[in-house]
């Protein structure tokens, strides 16, 4: 390992003409004479979590699990084979606050485990969400508090859910009762809310088409940087500009083919993958980057907006998912729920394979996170909210065993989660919402 009289400031940056470029954790960053045994990471580091949102339930009796273990994971869940030793499914929570049992509620419980007002006016309330309170604790460090991410390009306004405005479907993330912080989908402005990229819309697309990459403006930097660094962290620096390079390359080849785009198209912005999965896979990327170079510690995404009505003929379901969800229990349209359920987990899942083939310290970045992926509803043919389909992923910097099937006691509150969670990263609170307690055989008795 290479260690310097004076190490590098984890907030070392590549800075360039409308870009500042943060950098992973390196060996160089660590204290010097410190035994890398004893620091694999910055402690703040390792206070990482994420949120990832599915819509409108899922097919009960195909995500299930039998055992105490994940040695047979179930058709829907069988994507995450490679990395379910980083995975636990817990059952019997419940979202008490989502009730009466709609769409809208099913959204705004889930982060926040409050009940909204009913209302579809302007005068909306709800309560501050989980990864809000956690972007206070742990994310006035970093460049960006929080990271709010979706893949619906276009907000809904007005009345979308039996009374209640659409606000409550559009966002995941509150920082109060009254503020809902909007999601962005687009890949290209995610890309320069993370590196820079100032100007209007028209300045942004203006410049996209007289430069080859922003890590050409970070060149003189970048050399000397790698003059200063030994050769392990030279590896890990290469490495990471090439996975920003390849995202940058992928947006561009969107924006070329959207351009080239015969077919009228006028409220798709330039530069979103036509494909579901090319679009969802390119938004987990931009977080792997986000998480990889400590831009953000905090991280939402929505993988559809409920009521979605997306198809998805990739997967042989050319129906649109939410009046399938509506199935009367018809045998076809659940496994098509199902099949839906099943993609969903596979996009996570590949996010999980790349946190796990990128080294961070003295493990994998997988390793250093916490990722929380499930949904507000239950059944959707009934709109419960018993019963919800969850998952854990990450090794939370090794407080977090893996491969289980937690049981907890029917009708468990997600809200117990959630201040697990929080007491985790170190904001301890004697309530979350409707939480009666915490999750005590989740993590090990250590905290992170």
């Amino acid at each position: 390992m290479f260690l310097s009289k004076r190490s590098l400031t984890r907030r070392t940056l590549l800075r360039g003409a409308g870009a500042a470029i943060t950098l992973p954790l390196l060996d160089a960053m660590i204290p010097p004479l410190t035994a890398v045994a004893q620091t694999p990471a910055a402690p703040s580091r390792l206070r990482r979590l994420g949120f990832v949102y599915m819509p409108m339930g899922c097919d009960a009796s195909r995500w299930a699990i039998s055992g105490d273990s994940l040695d047979q994971l179930s058709p829907t869940l069988s994507p995450l084979a490679s990395v379910k030793n980083h995975v636990n499914v817990v059952s019997g929570l419940e979202l008490r606050n989502a009730y009466p049992g709609t769409h809208a509620t099913s959204n705004s419980a889930f982060l926040s485990a409050a009940k909204a007002k009913l209302t579809e006016s302007t005068d909306y309330f709800l309560g501050t969400t989980v990864d809000q309170l956690a972007a206070k604790q742990i994310g006035q460090e970093t460049q960006l508090p929080s990271l709010e991410l979706s893949m619906d390009l276009l907000a809904t306004v007005g009345q979308c859910d039996n009374g209640y405005a659409c606000v409550y479907q559009n966002n995941l993330s509150w920082s109060s009762p009254t503020t809902p912080l909007p999601a962005e989908a687009h890949p290209r402005i995610v890309f320069e809310h993370l590196f820079g990229e100032g100007g209007s819309t028209a300045d942004r697309r203006a410049a996209l088409q007289t430069r080859a990459s922003l890590l050409d403006g970070v060149k003189e930097d970048l050399a000397k940087l790698q003059r200063e660094l030994g050769a392990s962290d030279r590896n890990k620096v290469a490495a990471y500009l090439d996975s920003i390079r390849e995202v940058e390359r992928r947006i561009q080849q969107a924006e070329t083919q959207a351009t080239e785009n015969p077919l009228p198209d006028l409220e798709r912005p330039v530069g979103v993958p036509v494909a579901y999965a090319d679009h969802a896979r390119l938004m987990f990327d931009l977080q792997l980057l986000a998480l990889q170079g400590d831009i953000t510690r905090v991280i939402t995404f929505q993988l559809a907006r409920e009521t979605s009505n997306r198809t998805y003929p990739e997967i042989g379901v050319p129906e649109p998912h939410h009046p399938l969800t509506h199935h009367g229990n018809h045998p076809a349209k659940i496994a098509k729920v199902a099949k839906i359920n099943r993609f969903h987990v596979s996009l996570f899942a590949d996010f999980l394979q790349r946190l796990q083939k990128t080294p961070e310290g003295n493990g994998t970045l997988l390793d250093h996170v916490v990722y929380l992926y499930g949904s507000g509803m239950g059944n959707p043919n009934v709109h419960d909210h018993t019963n919800l389909p969850i998952l854990v992923a990450g090794g939370g910097a090794g407080k977090l065993p893996g491969g289980r099937h937690l049981r907890c006691a029917p009708a468990t509150p997600l809200a117990n989660l959630h201040l697990t969670l929080l007491d985790k990263i170190g904001l301890q609170l004697d309530q979350f919402g409707d939480s009666d307690g915490q999750l005590t055989d989740l993590f090990e008795p250590l905290s992170i």
